[in-house]
């Protein structure tokens, strides 16, 4: 055996391929394969969709510029549409069939969990998952990253914010019966609770739904002076202009993360106007002044003719996050070296404006928390915690 290995090393010097590293699934010597699964069409389309797109600019660049270590990155998305029966065929095809060696950005809370398992069997990392739930790097593990704070957290500041400047004191929620929705409805509760305000009611939704008169008369009748949202972009734009609508113009409406879109400050008619986010970071359009943000916008507006909202500016924060682990990771890239290159992360974001830093035992970024309102049709910040 030692024999056959001493001819082997020598035969590899010999052709030059010393160079070339084995680092097991989804690493080659000339790619790295990334995979995605994501809402492309669904729910929460407005942010996977861009957030792949400027994800794949970033990628694309690297790669002109000679990739990662002599590598090129390879990033196969595939669209769930936020429903779980695709979902899980999709991270079995990107598992087992595209062998990737990182999942990157995976959309929803629900499908991040329900991935953790196949995942982590197979010593693949969970990076930048486009999910604020607590659980997606809380309790630690060593293959779970998240990027920013969490749907709970931000809600119970949002709840603390509100109560103090407006009063309200009156708390309901309108979710989806989902592991992001009672992420939201559980930051609610416990918001109240936290400040000595009551938790009244609250009203549960599907994915599709479009009518909510019902619900928002059932919330009014019972009291409501501050409900938090955990519904799809679109369904959050109706149930705001319901409420107007409605002639409930006293009303609260606070999101977290997940409602942090550029698009709903700029829906026409000021439908949207005063409404509260409390989430990882502030709107793009407000950090316009600063000059790396600038040029990146103008490089998203040349490729692709629009305006970058939250979901590319998710995209290409996060892009610029794993290419950096890859590159502090090294030629032998393998699960191991990786976790030691994210874990060593410690630098100012100005894309998002947060302080990322990573370290052993700890795998979430930054748990800034920034409040913000849409006052004239922008995002107006009004408290960093």
């Amino acid at each position: 055996m030692k024999l056959i290995k001493g001819i082997m090393s020598g035969l590899i010097a010999s052709l030059g391929l010393s160079s070339m590293v084995y680092a097991g699934q989804g690493v080659s010597d000339t790619e790295i394969v990334v995979g995605s699964n994501q809402d492309m069409s669904g729910p929460f389309a407005a942010f996977g969709a861009p957030a792949m797109a400027a994800s794949k600019q970033y990628f694309d660049k690297v790669n002109a510029a000679g990739g990662v270590h002599g590598r090129t990155i390879k990033l196969v998305v595939e669209d769930m549409s936020y429903q779980m029966p695709k979902a899980q065929q999709n991270l079995n095809k990107l598992v087992n069939s595209d062998k990737i060696f990182v999942m990157y950005q995976q959309m929803g809370t629900p499908f991040n969990l329900a991935s953790f398992d196949l995942l982590e069997s197979k010593q693949i990392a969970n990076v930048a998952p486009l999910s604020g739930s607590a659980r997606m790097a809380t309790p630690y593990n060593d293959y779970r990253y998240a990027s920013t704070s969490d749907y709970a957290s931000e809600i119970m500041a949002g709840v603390e914010y509100i109560n103090k400047e407006t009063g309200a004191a009156v708390v309901c929620a309108m979710y989806l019966p989902t592991d992001f929705g009672m992420d939201i409805m559980t930051g609610a509760k416990d918001g109240a609770a936290a400040v000595g305000i009551k938790y009244a009611s609250e009203t549960t939704h599907k994915p599709d739904e479009e009518d909510f008169v019902g619900a928002l008369s059932k919330l009014k009748g019972e009291g409501c002076e501050l409900i938090a949202l955990a519904l799809g972009l679109r369904q959050q734009i109706t149930v705001l202009a319901t409420a107007k609508k409605l002639g409930w113009m006293e009303a609260k409406f606070l999101g977290a993360s997940a409602s942090m879109h550029t698009a709903l400050a700029k829906v026409p008619g000021g439908l949207t106007e005063g409404y509260y986010v409390s989430a990882g970071w502030s709107d793009l359009v407000y950090r316009m002044e600063n000059p790396k943000v600038a040029a990146w916008v103008a490089e998203y507006q040349g490729e692709f003719g629009e305006f970058p909202g939250t979901g590319a500016l998710l995209g290409r924060s996060a892009a610029e996050q794993l290419v950096m682990a890859l590159e502090a990771a090294g030629r032998d890239l393998t699960p191991e070296s990786f976790q030691k290159a994210m874990e060593s992360l410690d630098y100012y974001d100005e894309l998002i404006g947060n302080q990322i830093t990573f370290g052993p035992n700890d795998h979430v970024g930054s748990k800034d928390i920034i409040i913000s309102q849409i006052i004239e049709g922008n995002w107006k910040e009004l408290l960093r915690k």
